[in-house]
């Protein structure tokens, strides 16, 4: 019986499905044809509504977000509690903390440069073929003055409503009142509350204890949920990619063809030429670094939010990079929320480059591209960590003075772009750290430069297989005695 258990087990095993990663890629694939098979059908009825396949892409890629971005409020407030109090035992947390703050804002000062200079070499606002009668005012902007009160909490939860209504004539000409009301997290608000809670933690010492253990139990239930919801990943990407190709067409996409081009190569060259190059000037192999971030950066590409890769993320960094768990549950959370150097740097300095060659009468002086420089690398957290580049944009566009309607421009390519800008963020908050780790003495060079197993991981002793949940196969890593206090 048990020779005849041991023959069938390997059967089974040849019979799973494909890792993770192929099945992303097929969700790729499978997306792009479904929606050109939407585009091919067209709309229906006499009003011309979408036809059943572009419903259905619709609804499965807005079911995918929506779950996302359900889970983000806890997993903010969770994982920065967290991340504070997991420095409180280690000596050189501050140089840690500062560190981590310097690396962000030198790869990001790198990466605005380059769009600069991109955005006057290719200048893709020149003789472009997008419609002028397209631009609108955009849904959400931003400015310096709204920024600064985003971040002061309006309540305990970071709620805010937002309350639409028209007026109604009915039948018998009397007039009412159509009215409805939302909820929303500001996600700045939840990481103001999350940095005071998690510092007053610190500070209150042994009493907090519970409250942090509770914190970080509850953590790991977020994290295993959200796993759950990683998993839908290349479903979601079938309906997400499918349903921006039905929506644009690709002659919309093609209007902006050098626009989506420029954004592209900017982010290639911070993606495949800055970050091995950082890599290799800190001793570390960009080969390696690749094929260790390489699950993350895949799942960026496809969620388009860095918060919903986080559990991704901070497990390649661990397991495949070799930081330490203690830094790599403050750096990696910290990141997912102001490292973005792909939603903060390329694509609001292109985008306005963008912008002002389109409209006649304006053009930017040294002074303007400094501040581009500066908004760029100050004003990272306005994107915090969800599909919030647009604000960003309105950001740099309100400081530079352009005008805002010019988004309106730009909104047709947006979710393609957006998955290639998630993808170079999830790429720098899984750097940067091991970047930090190599020069303070504390990375695992051992585990960085060991084999991955088909799923693309570092083996652990008793680790998950590919496609099952992550957290509960990751070690316990305890903070190392030389770097703890006493």
């Amino acid at each position: 019986m048990s020779a005849q258990t041991d023959k069938v087990t390997p059967q089974r095993r040849r019979l799973r499905l494909p890792s993770f990663g192929v099945q992303v890629l097929i969700g790729l694939v499978l997306g792009l044809v479904l929606g050109f098979v939407a585009l091919q059908i067209g709309p229906v009825g006499e009003e011309g509504e979408p036809n059943w396949l572009a419903v259905t892409l619709q609804t499965v890629g807005s079911a995918f977000v929506s779950l996302l971005r359900t889970i983000v409020p806890p997993l903010i407030i969770l994982a920065v509690i967290s991340s504070i109090a997991n420095l409180r035992n280690v000596t050189n947390a501050a140089r840690l903390a500062w560190k981590t703050l310097l690396w962000f804002a030198i790869t990001a000062l790198v990466s605005v440069a380059i769009a600069i200079g991109l955005g006057l070499l290719i200048r893709p606002g020149v003789n472009s073929a997008v419609d002028p009668g397209t631009v609108s005012e955009p849904s959400s902007s931003g400015s310096w003055i709204a920024f600064i009160e985003s971040i002061i909490p309006a309540n305990f939860l970071g709620l805010a409503a937002d309350t639409s209504g028209s007026v109604t004539t009915a039948d018998d000409g009397s007039l009412g009142l159509d009215a409805s009301t939302s909820l929303g997290f500001n996600v700045l608000q939840l990481i103001v509350i999350a940095i005071v809670l998690g510092i007053a933690a610190v500070k209150t010492g042994k009493a907090a204890e519970p409250f942090i253990s509770f914190t970080e139990s509850a953590l790991q239930v977020v994290l295993k949920a959200l796993w759950w919801v990683i998993r839908l990943a290349p479903i979601g990407t079938v309906g997400l990619l499918g349903n921006a190709v039905y929506s644009y067409g690709w002659t919309t996409i093609g209007a902006l063809g050098k626009y989506t081009l420029t954004i592209y190569i900017g982010l290639a060259l911070v993606l495949f030429v800055v970050y091995p190059v950082v890599a290799r000037l800190n001793g570390l192999s960009p080969v390696k670094y690749f094929t260790g971030a390489w699950p993350a950066i895949q799942l960026g590409f496809v969620s388009r939010s860095s918060m919903g890769t986080m559990p991704v993320t901070q497990r390649v960094t661990e397991q495949n990079l070799g930081v330490p768990r203690y830094y790599s549950a403050f750096a990696v959370p910290f990141g997912a929320t102001t490292k973005m150097d792909g939603c903060a740097a390329i694509y609001p300095a292109i985008s306005a480059i963008f912008i002002a060659q389109f409209f006649p009468d304006i053009s930017l002086g040294i002074t303007d591209y400094l501040l581009i420089v500066f908004v760029s690398v100050i004003g990272s957290a306005a994107t915090a960590g969800t599909t919030g580049a647009t604000v960003m944009l309105t950001l740099t566009l309100s400081t530079l003075g352009l005008p805002l309607e010019g988004v309106g421009l730009l909104l047709a390519v947006d979710p393609i772009l957006d998955m290639g800008r998630t993808a170079v963020n999830v790429a720098g908050q899984a750097l940067i750290p091991a970047i930090v780790a190599k020069r303070e003495g504390i990375l695992d060079l051992d585990r960085y430069n060991a084999p991955r197993d088909a799923s693309g991981f570092v083996p652990l002793d008793g680790s998950a297989q590919d496609g099952e949940d992550p957290e509960g196969a990751q070690d316990q890593e305890k903070v190392p005695a030389a770097t703890a206090k006493e």
